[in-house]
């Protein structure tokens, strides 16, 4: 089956299309024909060697965590699920592999009937981790939850997550972003210099929480938040320093937070209700997989990079 990986560390070209090996579902997992899947922005970081002192990588790796397709091979003590049905979910975070003809998935949830594969394909791990973070936070009705890169592939989930929680949400994204916020569910602002004071005019009585999906920003996010224990980061490495707590779910990472992995069920229930969109940016057919690492390395994409399989 074809799958993509790379074998060194290196520009978007190193990304590619390899013939290997299919898997197969173990014990607890499910084997699905891969329709469409994600390009990871980690996972960029990662091939770029940007995170080589921070995550070990054993070459050649196999790249991909979220996936849509059909179910083809049940693992056993699996229930709730058939050979044929339609569903999207993740990949196992220590072999991953989701960007492939077929991928084992060790999370999953039927797809809604109201989303297109490409936008299955890119919902499983946002919903995971918008649900982590927000756990996290104990984010909740009537609170103001500030949320950093809130245009992008997780930012946007974050968004209508915390909206269908009943709170209020400032997101910030550039001036362009601004009315498609808007039609999440978010109040707009620009990044940038000057964040606190503009956050300061939107809320006067402050945020009870920050979710930062962007990095670069930790000390201005601290002090409109007033307290580091109300912020969290999934893309700030430089976290500690502030205070912040990183988040992430690679459960052979120390510091991994449990994955959240009720967030699945939560998106299937907003989705048949209208109320989460996944918002795609653009799509690649796999053999494109270095055009589409290309695109995501600019870190500007309003939604998911999506790959058709």
């Amino acid at each position: 089956m074809r799958a993509v990986q790379f074998s060194s560390y290196g520009p978007s070209s190193v990304a590619h299309v390899a013939e290997v090996a299919a898997p197969h579902a173990g014990p607890g997992e499910i084997r699905v024909a891969v329709r469409t899947s994600a390009i990871s922005p980690g996972e960029i970081r990662l091939r770029s060697g940007e995170l080589r002192d921070a995550v070990s990588v054993k070459f050649p790796f196999r790249t991909g965590l979220d996936a849509a397709g059909v179910a083809d091979e049940i693992g056993s003590g699996v229930t709730g699920v058939a050979v044929g049905d339609s569903v999207f979910g993740m990949a196992p975070a220590a072999t991953r592999g989701a960007n492939a003809d077929f991928a084992v998935l060790a999370a999953w949830a039927p797809k809604p009937s109201a989303w297109s594969w490409a936008e299955a394909g890119g919902a499983a791990g946002a919903a995971e981790t918008a649900t982590r973070v927000l756990d996290r936070l104990a984010v909740g009705a009537g609170q103001t939850v500030l949320v950093q890169g809130a245009a992008g592939g997780t930012g946007t989930v974050v968004v209508q997550f915390a909206a269908a929680r009943g709170a209020r949400v400032i997101g910030t994204a550039s001036s362009g972003n601004h009315d498609f916020l808007r039609s999440l569910g978010a109040e707009p602002t620009t990044y940038g210099p000057g964040i606190v004071d503009r956050v300061r005019a939107l809320a006067p009585s402050g945020v009870d929480a920050v979710v930062d999906c962007a990095g670069g920003a930790l000390p201005d996010l601290v002090a409109t938040a007033g307290d580091p224990a109300r912020v969290v980061t999934i893309a700030d490495f430089t976290a500690a320093a502030h205070g912040v707590h990183f988040s992430h779910g690679a459960p052979a990472t120390a510091g991994a937070d449990p994955l959240a992995l009720h967030g699945l069920p939560i998106a299937v229930t907003l989705a048949d209700e209208g109320r989460l969109r996944i918002p795609v940016a653009a799509t690649f057919p796999l053999d494109e997989v270095a055009a589409a690492h290309e695109l995501g390395e600019g870190r500007h994409a309003r939604g998911k990079i999506v790959l058709l399989h």
